[in-house]
């Protein structure tokens, strides 16, 4: 977020006019933001992201993070001497993989996604697909 004593009263009541009817509108939904891994890569970038998800909720909306980790994932995959496989820009997961995805994803970024947005002021909790059945899946056969 723009570090505010450094705008211009003048700026600061147009950018609070542009962005009243969006609070108006959304307030009291909830706001479904997806936070793909590529743009997790630059710390300035990520403590931006944090900020303004703390601020989504302090004018009344319900911010909902739900994340990527692509990157993160291949970096775990090549430690681990493992390459990722697409087919039909789909990621392809054989067991282990699969073990590697659950954990960097349901561990590491999601951990530091959560521990960016409580930083900032924000009361994050982190959730994974597996918890309370919360996604089910079916595995895809290729056509």
């Amino acid at each position: 977020m723009t570090d505010i004593p450094s705008i211009a009263p003048r700026d600061k009541a147009e950018i609070l006019a542009q962005a009243l009817p969006y609070i108006r509108k959304f307030h009291g939904k909830t706001l479904v933001i997806k936070y793909g891994g590529n743009a997790m890569t630059d710390p300035a970038l990520q403590a931006d992201f944090a900020e303004d998800v703390v601020l989504l909720k302090l004018v009344g909306m319900n911010p909902v993070v739900v994340h990527g980790g692509g990157p993160q994932i291949e970096t775990a995959l090549n430690r681990l001497g493992k390459k990722g496989e697409f087919i039909q820009g789909m990621r392809v997961t054989d067991a282990e993989t699969m073990e590697v995805v659950e954990w960097v994803l349901g561990g590491e970024v999601q951990q530091d996604i959560v521990g960016l947005i409580n930083r900032a002021g924000g009361k994050a909790v982190g959730l994974t697909g597996r918890d309370g059945g919360l996604i089910r899946a079916k595995k895809l056969k290729l056509l």
